[in-house]
């Protein structure tokens, strides 16, 4: 490792950050891996219900695939293009501004501690063939020492604005360097603060600029940085809404540690007025449309979220679990429907319990147990499949702490093992080769240093198609792992290339490339045009060099893919970039014939229920494995939904009801047969008239198995805590109403934790406490142990792939 160590390559997909580590690799975590791992992380848990397994729902069988390309060695060899950079700095960051543009800006760094001070060099080179060749403009940017944490901001969709952070100046402020022309030029301003963070763009209006200073300052501009404006102080974390409404959270003692004491303010305006939207925050974030806030519940060290639909000016308390100060929330998904949290249980167990939300964010069904989140690294595996809907895979942690990787595909009503992938053979370290399934590396095995170069890869463009790490067995294994390929979603997998490797997706999964995992100098790529079944080899360097980064332009439409790397020499070290394009390789646009209809999430075409998942069904186009062929950058997903009839299925069991298992019918509890159940929603309590059955967020389906459901409003206001620290109080001296309350809550939890079919919880709302259960999202779930695990307060938007989680905190989870 020696001077390979030395070096760091970080790649900036606009806008997410990954960065690789030149001996092994770095990805979203800044992680290190070691290579020579050798052992077993846990024995397995029994899965027995694998029911829902399938057979493959592939779109066609492909047939012989590998004779499809002929004479590609010469075609390849005529479309790749070597640079190579006369410096070697510590680490490259690369950022493609705009969509389709071509253009792509690499920012090399060399920064040296000496003493309490840093030295550093940057050079600053752009492309605009997709790095094929770069041209050095540093002279535009004066020699200035560029921020490697945060020096590079791209503005939003193809409005062309870069922003480049400088090296603190000599007044006490910083220097910052401006494009809106896509970096062909740089205009330079001096600033008067220093900012602690990157400065973030307005989604709406590329031109308003926001970023905190070190002195926790909040600045604003709404001149893309030609003046500046201090709007605010002791500001620790802000953030962007919707309709330009931007959230930042403050404490008037000026401490952004005392958690629990944070206000949240909002201002519509840019700065030129506040509203104070809530207080005794903790920590607060947004997923989708809904804004979240871990609020102090006033007794000792609980807290509990709370959630508006409304930008703030109506809060909802969240039916989940208070926790304490050792334990955390944590978003995992979120969209414009639902929610995914994850909630820490009690203790240092490196698990929680995942809850889905309904469509208002507010009341949560229990979805997965023992769902595998560390409360020391904050690391979990939770995996957005982003172009299937209601796909998830994420791990658990059996009883004897194996770990075992577990699929959902209608958005966590059901998590059940990954299939055996039919060309692969249990591992050694099994010890039932009987139940073995395919088990997937992701953050969790980067944070314990086996040789897992990538996370998980899918694409929304890219139909049913994921790129893993994984081992095939009754736990994860900590041998090298493979790479495994699913087309059709995760249903069924194959066994795609031996040993780690780094992979892309091109030309919207029509196209795979992948580069081998190697301490030592490589030369060879691999690529395949059918989604992984057949792989061909290209020497793309006489040379070799130590491969250090695959990039290619977010979005997975482009037909280039650039492998960076260095060469190392006795006296001397350099850059190498080698950009292939392979669009002399696919020549050919596809047409109609070569794209084959295929209906997601089914098997069985002539059974007239097959398919149909969230309430409907959705036949695409895609493309045939056997077709070599170009979808080309202006492909667009063509889908066909069809609504199904309602059926049970669609439903989630209400407050106070169950299914047992393997039965879809909702059951109310006994224990709470004749007792009203109430709840707190837009500041009122309401009455809940119900059958014990609400429908899925997101579900589509029409007619059919219809159960009513009937909220009558009571008109009865109810005590909400959030913006009053003083209602709560109030309500806490009512002593002889309140303490009869407390002895039936009393009763009804040890009666649900001897029955073990029931998890209550206590509110308070309006003097009175509210008791809700936390159902079982759909049958199975319980029957295969595998229910609910919790996490921090993170923010990983459904659409987008995985985002990196920091420290174990709220805030973190709610970013």
């Amino acid at each position: 490792m020696g001077r390979q160590c030395h070096f760091i390559l970080a790649l900036i997909f606009f806008p997410a950050v990954l960065s690789l580590d030149f001996g092994g690799s770095r990805v979203s975590r800044n992680t290190h891996f070691n290579v020579d791992v050798v052992g077993q992380i846990g024995s397995a848990v029994d899965f027995s219900d694998h029911h829902h397994i399938r057979k493959r729902r592939s779109a066609d069988d492909g047939g012989d695939t590998c004779n499809g390309l002929q004479g590609y060695k010469n075609k390849l060899s005529n479309n790749t293009h070597s640079t190579t950079f006369n410096d070697l700095s510590g680490s490259v960051s690369l950022a493609w501004i705009g969509d389709g543009t071509g253009v792509v800006l690499a920012l090399t760094t060399f920064q040296v501690p000496i003493f309490l001070l840093k030295f550093g060099q940057s050079k600053l080179y752009r492309s605009e063939d997709y790095g094929k060749t770069f041209e050095d403009i540093t002279s535009l940017i004066n020699n200035t020492f560029i921020s490697t944490e945060f020096g590079i901001a791209i503005g939003p969709e193809n409005s062309g604005k870069v922003i480049l952070t400088g090296d603190m100046s000599d007044n006490g402020g910083s220097r910052i360097f401006l494009s809106t022309d896509f970096g062909e030029s740089f205009s330079q301003s001096d600033l008067s603060f220093n900012p602690r963070m990157q400065i973030i763009y307005n989604p709406q209006n590329s031109n308003v600029l926001v970023t905190i200073s070190v002195k926790n300052e909040l600045w604003i501009s709404e001149d893309f940085a030609t003046t500046w404006s201090k709007i605010y102080e002791n500001v620790c974390v802000v953030k962007w809404g919707e309709d330009n409404t931007l959230f930042f959270s403050t404490n008037l003692n000026g401490s952004c540690y005392d958690r629990g004491t944070l206000i949240v303010v909002k201002t519509v305006n840019y700065g030129k007025a506040f509203k104070t939207v809530a207080e005794k925050v903790y920590s607060f974030g947004i997923g989708g449309r809904f804004l979240f806030a871990s609020v102090m519940t006033g007794t000792g060290m609980m807290r509990m979220i709370h959630v508006s639909t409304d930008q703030g000016e109506e809060w909802n308390m969240a039916q989940l679990p208070p926790v304490g100060h050792e334990q955390f929330y944590s978003i995992l998904a979120a969209n414009d429907e639902m929610v995914f949290m994850h909630v820490d249980e009690p203790g240092d167990t490196g698990f929680g319990t995942i809850y889905v939300s309904d469509d208002r964010g507010m009341v949560y069904s229990k979805s997965l147990e023992r769902h595998l989140y560390t409360s020391t690294g904050g690391d979990n595996d939770f995996t957005n499949v982003t172009s299937l809907r209601g796909v998830f895979i994420t791990s658990v942690l059996a009883e004897d702490n194996s770990v075992q990787t577990v699929v959902t595909f209608d958005q966590g009503g059901e998590w059940v093992p990954l299939k055996k992938p039919e060309n692969s053979k249990c591992d050694s370290t099994a010890k039932d080769k009987n139940k073995c399934s395919l088990h997937i590396h992701a953050s969790y095995s980067m944070s314990m240093k086996l040789n897992v170069p990538m996370l998980p890869l899918t694409e929304p463009n890219a139909l049913g198609l994921i790129i893993a790490h994984g081992s095939v067995g009754d736990a994860i294994s900590m041998l090298t792992p493979d790479v495994y390929v699913s087309d059709d979603g995760g249903y069924t997998w194959l066994r795609a290339l031996e040993g780690p490797h780094h992979y892309a997706i091109l030309d919207s999964g029509g196209l795979l490339v992948a580069v081998e995992q190697n301490k030592e100098p490589i030369s060879k790529l691999k690529f395949s045009t059918d989604e992984g079944q057949c792989w061909h080899e290209y020497i793309f360097t006489k040379e070799p060099i130590y491969f250090t980064g695959l990039a290619s332009e977010p979005g997975a439409h482009s037909m280039n893919v650039s492998i960076w790397g260095y060469r190392d020499y006795l006296l001397s070290q350099y850059w190498v970039s080698v950009t292939i394009d392979f669009k002399e390789l696919l020549t050919r646009d596809c047409t109609d014939n070569d794209y084959v209809s295929w209906l997601a999430h089914s098997d069985d075409i002539s059974d007239p229920n097959d398919g149909c998942m969230l309430g409907y069904k959705e036949r695409f186009l895609r493309l045939k494995k056997d077709s070599v062929c170009a979808n080309g950058r202006d492909y667009i997903v063509t889908k066909q939904p069809t609504p199904c009839p309602c059926t049970l299925d669609d439903f989630l069991c209400d407050f106070g009801y169950y299914r047992k298992e393997n039965s879809s019918e909702c059951l109310e509890q006994a224990e709470l047969k004749g007792h009203d159940l109430e709840y707190c929603i837009h500041g009122k309590k309401e009455h809940l008239q119900t059958n014990g059955y609400r429908k899925i967020p997101g579900d589509k389906c029409e007619g059919g198995v219809n159960p009513e459901r009937k909220e009558i409003d009571m008109r009865k206001k109810c005590v909400s805590d959030l913006l009053d620290p003083q209602l709560q109080t109030q309500e806490a001296e009512k002593p002889k109403h309140s303490a009869l309350i407390i002895v039936v809550v009393i009763a009804v939890l040890l009666i649900s934790c001897i029955a073990g079919v029931v998890f209550v919880k206590k509110y308070v709302c309006g003097g009175r406490f509210l008791v809700h259960r936390y159902s079982v999202l759909q049958h199975n779930a319980e029957a295969s142990g595998i229910e609910g695990v919790d996490e921090p307060l993170d923010t990983n938007v459904v659409g987008n792939s995985k985002t990196s989680f920091h420290e174990d905190s709220d805030e973190d989870l709610l970013e």
